[in-house]
């Protein structure tokens, strides 16, 4: 938690109190079913928690926005900003039944009503969002073939609905056909070296 007082001082006594409890129910569940990796729960809020904030960093939702988290996995990043924008609703969206299970035991337990779970393929949903968010779960490519179409054309904030995805390494080959993309190097939130090669990737729709 140390990292999130430091980098996100402006959370409320509630959400700092959400973001603690994330912790002991995360490692309830993955005694039981592989939702993070073993080793990284010793990093849980360096490499989870934090990692999904980030996009925090970049733009500010306003009160009212939907966002739909593809391939939400455990709920990351999903959940903790579900957390940070009470006043935005998040659809979590994943095609593993156990994933989402989780995910629902978290939301009962934190009282994230704000969250709206659902166990289907993106390309299955029919409501339409603001943004795309999603963590390392498919190439720019394959993510607009999939859930472009979500994504309504009434804009609400100072940037243009599209994708916000939290990616890895080398990209300049997965973007060579994505000029309008914008590449934002993490490090330049924070100092850590888990960050050294992670990227948010901005791709708005025209």
């Amino acid at each position: 938690m140390k990292f999130i007082h430091y980098y996100l001082p402006g959370l409320d006594s509630k959400q700092l109190k959400q973001l603690e409890s994330l912790f002991e129910i995360y490692k309830h569940w993955n005694s039981r079913i592989n939702v993070i990796s073993r080793k990284d729960m010793d990093y849980f809020y360096l490499h989870h928690v934090l990692h999904s904030l980030s996009i925090v960093k970049f733009i500010q939702f306003k009160a009212g926005t939907k966002i739909l988290d593809v391939g939400t996995g455990g709920g990351f990043p999903g959940v903790p900003l579900a957390i940070v924008f009470p006043e935005v609703h998040f659809y979590l969206a994943d095609s593993v039944g156990k994933k989402i299970k989780v995910i629902n035991d978290v939301k009962e337990k934190l009282g994230l009503d704000n969250i709206s779970t659902h166990y289907d393929r993106v390309e299955n949903l029919e409501f339409k969002v603001d943004f795309i968010v999603c963590r390392a779960v498919a190439t720019l490519e394959t993510l607009i073939n999939w859930s472009a179409d979500r994504i309504s054309d009434q804009q609400n904030h100072s940037i243009r609905n599209g994708f916000l995805c939290l990616k890895g390494g080398d990209l300049s080959c997965e973007l060579s056909n994505f000029k309008n993309a914008q590449v934002v190097p993490l490090k330049e939130y924070f100092g850590e070296g888990f960050f050294e090669t992670k990227k948010l990737v901005y791709y708005p729709l025209d």
